[in-house]
């Protein structure tokens, strides 16, 4: 008869030791994502939970979604979480991230001074509501960073058929929250994320003003970096994240993210899965 060598009651607490020691000497995830989703404060509410779950730290670099792609391409960091389907597709068809998952969602809103000198209140077509503007010269603060909310706000202006330009159109090059409080200086009007809005509308001079139309639902995806073409990248972190935020674990914390009473992101990963294979 073999005799252990360690008594069975010591064995859960070596093994919870072993795990802590390999968390703790893991490398950390890199993880691009959007001023979105720092300005909302959702990773303050997420990650220390993934973590928790885990044992990854994760390491955060908030850009716009352009700026996010690009360090993905570059394979400066290992999964990239952002908003622009399109350019988002463009990133996993030329073989820069393995696949995308879509995972939450929110919308944008249109937010102006309280006189709103376009008269845009009541409007319930964006794109109707950007004609006013221009047509009308009020101030226009445009992200004009190449983020998910800016690539948003062209097409918008594209389905216009017009092209801002000139003194009332400001291009601030700044993150969303840092946009908001410039319109609120300048009395002018822009496109946010529900998120970043309901985090700063208590500290901004603005009001919403045209929301629900379908053209400006806001979803949201998480993309590893492919390892095939960048092979240092922490490819099972990465997968680790991706599976995390779509459980019912991290689907319920998204879920339970509020601002002032309001849910600030819808997660959409609950239910039958599915990968993002369609347009």
């Amino acid at each position: 008869m073999r005799r252990r060598l360690f008594p069975r009651s010591w064995l859960l607490p070596v093994l919870a030791l072993c795990f802590g020691v390999l968390s703790a000497t893991a490398a950390p995830l890199r993880l691009a994502t959007t001023t979105s989703t720092q300005n909302s404060g959702l990773l303050d509410h997420l990650l220390p939970a993934f973590q928790a779950r885990t044992g990854i730290e994760v390491q955060v670099i908030a850009v716009g979604t352009g700026r996010a792609l690009r360090l993905g391409e570059a394979g400066d960091v290992d999964v990239v979480m952002v908003h622009a389907p399109q350019a988002e597709r463009r990133f996993v068809a030329s073989g820069a991230g393995t696949q995308r998952f879509p995972f939450m969602k929110n919308a944008f809103l249109l937010v102006g001074p309280p006189d709103d000198p376009a008269h845009l209140r009541g409007e319930t077509d964006v794109v109707q509501a950007l004609v006013r503007i221009a047509r009308s010269g009020a101030r226009f603060v445009s992200r004009g960073d190449d983020s998910g909310t800016h690539k948003k706000e062209r097409a918008l202006w594209q389905a216009a058929g017009l092209h801002p330009q000139g003194d009332w159109y400001v291009e601030a090059g700044q993150g969303m929250g840092k946009v908001l409080q410039m319109a609120g200086e300048l009395g002018a009007y822009t496109l946010t994320d529900q998120g970043t809005w309901l985090a700063y509308r208590d500290r901004v001079a603005l009001e919403p003003l045209v929301g629900g139309d379908p053209r400006l639902d806001n979803p949201y995806a998480v993309i590893p970096v492919d390892p095939r073409r960048h092979p240092h990248v922490n490819h099972r972190a990465a997968m680790a994240l991706v599976e995390w935020l779509r459980s019912p674990e991290g689907q319920r914390a998204i879920a339970a993210y509020r601002l002032h009473g309001r849910q600030a992101f819808v997660p959409t990963a609950i239910g039958p899965r599915r990968d993002e294979t369609v347009p």
